[in-house]
């Protein structure tokens, strides 16, 4: 839109409308403004961007070191083009986040931990390993498959009693919600016709937590 303003191929008023809704889009007030509703991802995704294009055609001795394929190659599009072409939002972040924009940005990672009085813990600050630790944190935050339960079928007795066993791997002791699975793990009894069990389980195959639901008769619910 710059360049096509600079060309005259759209007026001035055309250019401000654009840097309004621009501005609106990618703004992201402090945790302490009245408008401050969380971490605005097309803020950091636009300074992501952004920073590559000074890493491409402007890079330090730090760029050099965490990013050697793209600084100083030159050409900043081409570089983000396969970006864009290449990469999900968290590849995007655990690849191209830089320590840089990590310190311009203030990023730390905080725990919440029942153990510290205070209930958060500085899991990361702005050294090496912190900058590391941020940029796999903040990844994994848009990882889909972190964000969405991972539920799968361990086990059926088809020789038996057709139980079916399900099992749920809770990732950073986040449980699904009693009723919803409850009513999930009800449709999928009616499906099944058969008791249906579900686990969930920690990283260790530990049960903490277990559903379960049988059948019921046809003329006891609706096909929706």
């Amino acid at each position: 839109m710059k360049r096509l303003h600079e060309k005259g191929m759209i007026t001035d008023g055309n250019y401000l409308e654009f840097l309004q809704s621009h501005t609106n889009v990618v703004a992201q007030p402090s945790f302490d403004d009245p408008r401050f509703n969380g971490f605005n991802p097309y803020a950091l995704g636009f300074s992501m961007m952004q920073d590559i294009e000074r890493i491409v055609t402007e890079p330090d001795e730090e760029d050099r070191a965490w990013f050697p394929d793209i600084a100083g190659t030159g050409d900043a599009m081409e570089v983000l083009r396969d970006i864009w072409a290449n990469y999900r939002d968290d590849s995007f972040i655990s690849q191209f986040l830089s320590p840089r924009l990590i310190r311009e940005m203030r990023l730390f990672h905080l725990r919440d931990d029942v153990e510290v009085k205070e209930g958060v813990r500085v899991e990361a600050i702005h050294n090496e390993r912190g900058f590391r630790s941020i940029r796999r944190e903040l990844a994994r935050q848009y990882d889909v498959g972190a964000r969405e339960p991972n539920i799968e079928v361990v086990d059926v007795d088809l020789a038996g009693d057709r139980k079916l066993i399900l099992h749920h791997h809770v990732l950073g002791g986040a449980m699904l919600e009693e009723g919803d699975a409850g009513r999930v793990l009800q449709h999928l009894a009616d499906l099944w016709s058969y008791d249906v069990v579900m686990r969930e389980v920690d990283a260790d195959q530990a049960v903490l937590r277990e559903h379960t639901a049988k059948p019921r008769e046809a003329s006891h619910f609706e096909w929706v």
